[in-house]
């Protein structure tokens, strides 16, 4: 890789700052490449009585990683206490992300890893997006409409077609130019990102049991099975669509690279199932690799030596790997 990943610790008071310690405390045994946190120093040290080393680049941050924690800071020495999150601590967390944006933009970081942050503290600091994902789009200059969230485990990955809606409004922002969109982002980060030459993707229903051939809906008729032609006749392997109850079971993930699902929950309930502490949040469409362990800041347990670093552990090492592939084809 060009160099080390780049890692926005989130939220200071949430258990961001403790998992990307324990991350770096576990650097040998899991197999970790080099990276750097960027965010406030208090935040670690109100968690963590490890060696933090203060880098002013990335350069820097190679050549200290092996004896410490090599650290960005974004702040002005803020006092941080860890489950009490507070506007401070969200200007923080939006400074940090940007920072860490820039530099993986820059190409001074190989890839880039964003903590778990609170939208509410966000949006009461003027954050605008949905989402990190929606906000590292806007900066890569890649509509937020050609990028996918998708969500990663060792058996299953799985892509929403739609996020952050209420579940009522989900039938009409459901589009077949929407799922064309998303089923295209999905084939190529699967090859681009993951090496799959020639992605399967297993297209999930909307209603139950998909709709029963109309008799419970009609947006897999009118909606869904038009796209999932526009794929097949695009290139891509997308079958469906299938009943989302039986799409997750062991013998059903063996018989796709990725599902296509139609909404938030339908994604994300079989991976935090399944892979709780182990989930990893993907972006694809991006010229930058972009990961997310799968959970959010945890204010409850923050500072309390309770939080699984399993997830950001998992990020890191799947945004290693896609950087390494990318590298390869370059």
């Amino acid at each position: 890789m060009r160099g080390p990943l780049a890692i926005a610790l989130g939220d200071p008071a949430g258990v961001g700052p403790e998992i990307v310690a324990q991350a770096w405390e576990r650097r040998d045994t899991s197999g970790l490449p080099p990276f750097f946190a960027v965010g406030e120093c208090a935040s670690i040290q109100a968690v963590w009585g490890g060696p933090v080393c203060a880098v002013s680049s990335p350069d820097e941050a190679l050549a200290c990683f092996r004896e410490a924690l090599p650290l960005v800071r974004v702040g002005d020495g803020a006092t941080i206490t860890p489950g009490a999150p507070d506007l401070d601590g969200a200007r923080i967390a939006l400074d940090s992300l940007e920072i860490a944006v820039g530099l993986t933009r820059s190409g001074a970081a190989s890839a880039l890893v964003t903590g778990p942050v609170s939208k509410s503290q966000l949006y009461a600091v003027g954050f605008t997006h949905p989402g990190q994902t929606e906000f590292v789009a806007e900066r890569c200059g890649v509509s937020s409409d050609l990028v996918a969230m998708m969500l990663v485990g060792p058996t299953l990955r799985t892509v929403p077609v739609t996020v952050h809606l209420p579940l009522r409004s989900v039938p009409d922002m459901l589009t077949s130019d929407r799922i064309v969109a998303k089923g295209r982002a999905t084939a190529r980060g699967l090859q681009r990102q993951f090496g799959i030459q020639q992605p399967r993707i297993a297209v999930s229903g909307l209603n139950p049991h998909a709709g029963e051939d109309g008799a419970l809906g009609r947006e897999e008729i009118d909606v869904i099975v038009p796209a999932i032609e526009r794929l097949r006749a695009e290139g891509v392997d997308a079958n469906g669509p299938f009943p989302a109850d039986t799409m997750f079971h062991e013998r059903a993930r063996a018989r796709y690279d990725a599902a296509l699902c139609m909404y938030h929950d339908q994604a994300l309930v079989p991976i935090k199932t399944l892979y709780f502490d182990e989930g990893v949040n993907m972006t694809l469409g991006l010229p930058i690799v972009r990961t997310s362990p799968d959970h959010g800041t945890a204010f409850n347990i923050a500072g309390h030596a309770q939080a699984n670093p399993g997830a950001m552990i998992a990020a890191i090492q799947t945004a290693a790997a896609s950087a390494r592939r990318i590298a390869a084809q370059s």
